[in-house]
């Protein structure tokens, strides 16, 4: 089997789920890892799944035109190894540009990774959740600073604190 990566955008309406799960499960793939979200009014998917390419394609062709849909032969899967603890990221605050660079800069300069992330415009309030690893050896009390004198300058709040296992 092949390594498939599938994406599906489309306007939102009733029974996208199960129209695209039904055309996958009809040509025997299971869903190993998948996202599905609504965006302004738009249904985002993203699929990472083991299949037969070109049936996969064939099977999903009668949905696309209402949606826009890829489907891309990935490499080997590689298992995401932890590099540390996890933790919540949380910002909040007046909507402007530059937000998600500026805080995700100072979580790649402490050496963190982003392994999720969701952002939210409600009204003039800007949210942004992510999950964040962390190395061991990153200095909390630094990253914690900086992530305060950048959420300052973007005139927003922020917070960064440990994950329990229950919020994961």
């Amino acid at each position: 089997m092949t390594q498939l990566a599938i994406t599906v955008i489309g306007p939102d309406r009733p029974g996208i789920i199960a129209d695209v799960t039904e055309a996958l499960a009809g040509t025997g793939v299971n869903l190993e890892d998948s996202t599905m979200t609504l965006l302004r009014g738009h249904f985002a998917m993203v699929i990472v799944c083991s299949g037969p390419f070109e049936e996969v394609k064939a099977a999903l062709e009668p949905l696309r035109g209402e949606l826009v849909i890829t489907v891309r032969q990935v490499g080997p899967e590689h298992e995401h190894a932890p590099i540390g603890p996890s933790y919540l990221l949380s910002v909040h605050g007046a909507d402007r540009p530059g937000i998600v660079a500026a805080v995700t800069r100072m979580v790649a300069s402490a050496g963190g990774t982003i392994t999720d992330l969701s952002t939210r415009l409600s009204g003039e309030l800007y949210v942004l959740t992510a999950e964040v690893e962390l190395p061991p050896s990153a200095e909390l009390e630094m990253l914690n600073r900086a992530l305060e004198i950048t959420a300052e300058e973007l005139g927003v709040g922020v917070s960064l604190s440990p994950a329990e296992s229950d919020d994961l």
